[in-house]
């Protein structure tokens, strides 16, 4: 159910009367601190919404890094690129053995 439809004339006037106060009380901050009151902005300390900036130097270093990073994988060292792993004769042998056995198993059911 709707809680606006639980309210009564009484607490509405009472809300509307609180709303008021607060929106006096925030005039009187507003102009104790130097503004005119009218001005309806952002809190006091409270920090602006909004993108984030980076310094031209945070972005140098980012600029950098990825410079190298692309720099070693073009090289074919570093961390990116790793000697593919090979498996010896004999597990070869060994698994290619056991497909055999399965698929030997397959033809004997049919």
């Amino acid at each position: 159910m709707n809680q606006m439809s639980d309210v009564s004339v009484e607490q509405l006037r009472r809300a509307v009367q609180i709303k008021e106060e607060i929106e006096a009380l925030e005039s009187q901050l507003g102009r104790l601190l130097g503004g005119n009151g009218a001005s309806r902005g952002r809190p006091v300390g409270r920090p602006a919404a909004g993108r984030r900036r980076m310094s031209a130097a945070g972005r140098a270093r980012i600029a950098a890094a990825l410079r190298a990073r692309w720099a070693r994988a073009r090289s074919g060292t570093g961390s990116s690129t790793r000697k593919r792993r090979t498996m010896s004769p004999a597990a070869r042998a060994k698994i290619a053995a056991a497909q055999r056995a399965r698929w030997a198993k397959v033809r004997a059911r049919k």
